[in-house]
């Protein structure tokens, strides 16, 4: 019996084994030792396999041979729990139904190395002959974001996530309601509801940042108050936690809201804990209201002031534009927490009714100036 040889190349390394046969290993750019999926019956078929495996390593194509057993599934399953500490309550639960009920119906059991662009084209079009658009690019974008941790992993060399026609949103503008409908609102609603949807307009709050306020984030003296924490709507009940994207924020208010805010104090315990907006029944620092109650009791509201359809966030949209026109989207970004003014202005700022007119006027009133004062140059140079 032939006993077994190992040789050394510059890139992996041969072996023979004691039947005559010759095995290749190689280590692959996931740091392990990789051996070929056959063994080979001569040498030089051996150092050409290695040869092979280099070149794809070296051009970006190297798959790793556990891509060819791994599913969908089963590797989205890996990446999901390895991200998990790093998501807020909300975002766990969304991502899980997504991939329970869009991804892995459809392409869960699909090997990983076997998923092309156009298998992804096809789930995207079957997709969106049942549900939104919405759900669409967002099923989309976490298939996306699993694929490329498979590419960072090297279970595949591209990702097939691209060059996909994704659905077209519907445009739907926020409604941007005036002060006087702001006020008209308020009017309709007890002092608890009426600071509240104050902060929504006149502090740019999304509602879980305003449920989740408690007495020491206000500071009535000085008119401040500081957004530091968030309730999301979970499965499991409401979860209190930091702000989206972690956006601690602090906010001047302007004073007839401070002096309501201080209305309200005044009805609650002294503990700072206690929830600004507590439950109906009573204001613990245990328990803040719930979004669901307050939705309804914005509707009687909205009905009441006669102001059609018109949301809490909504609101929100209407500081964002007010602000944008006085002040500038930047200043406007601040006061929302977005960290990039870009999605001030696609998502919230809308342009006030009459601003463009205005702009043009100062357009117009600039540019005649400038052209007087040409024309006076002319004539000096003329007159010289």
């Amino acid at each position: 019996m032939t006993q077994e040889k190992e040789k050394k190349r510059r890139f992996g390394r041969i072996r023979q084994l004691p039947s005559g046969q010759w095995q290749a290993r190689y280590k692959g750019p996931d740091g392990k030792d990789h051996p070929a999926p056959t063994t080979f019956a001569t040498e030089r078929l051996a150092e050409r396999y290695l040869s092979i495996v280099e070149g794809e390593i070296t051009q970006g194509r190297w798959i790793s041979p556990a891509a060819g057993k791994t599913t969908v599934q089963e590797w989205a399953d890996r990446w999901y729990a390895s991200a998990l500490s790093r998501w807020k309550p909300k975002t766990k639960e969304s991502y899980r139904s997504v991939l329970d009920r869009l991804i892995y119906p459809h392409l869960g059991k699909v090997k990983l190395s076997a998923l092309k662009p156009i298998a992804v084209s096809s789930w995207v079009g079957k997709l969106s002959e049942n549900v939104s658009a919405s759900q669409v690019r967002q099923a989309y974008r976490l298939l996306s974001q699993v694929m490329t941790s498979a590419v960072d992993n090297d279970m595949v060399p591209v990702t097939p996530c691209r060059g996909v026609r994704l659905p077209r949103l519907p445009e739907a503008d926020p409604r941007i309601l005036t002060v006087q409908e702001v006020n008209k609102l308020s009017a309709t609603c007890e002092l608890g509801d009426r600071v509240l949807i104050f902060l929504l307009a006149y502090g740019g709050l999304r509602i879980g940042e305003a449920l989740a306020l408690r007495r020491r984030h206000i500071d009535v003296e000085k008119g401040r108050l500081l957004v530091a924490e968030a309730v999301t709507q979970v499965a499991g009940g409401p979860v209190i936690g930091t702000p989206k994207s972690h956006q601690r924020r602090t906010l001047t208010l302007p004073s007839f809201v401070v002096e309501e805010a201080q209305n309200l104090l005044g009805n609650l315990p002294d503990d700072e804990d206690t929830f600004l907006f507590g439950g109906r029944q009573q204001h613990t620092k245990e328990r803040q209201q719930s979004y669901y109650g307050f939705r309804r009791r914005f509707g009687v509201a909205v009905e009441a002031a006669g102001l059609g359809d018109v949301t809490p966030h909504d609101l929100r949209a209407t500081h964002a534009s007010w602000v944008a026109d006085s002040h500038g989207v930047l200043v406007a970004a601040r006061r929302l927490g977005h960290a990039n003014a870009s999605i001030t202005t696609r998502h919230y700022a809308r342009a006030m009714d009459g601003s463009d007119d205005q702009v043009a006027a100062h357009l117009d009133m600039t540019a005649r100036k400038t052209s007087g004062t040409q024309r006076a140059r002319k004539i000096r140079k003329k007159a010289e």
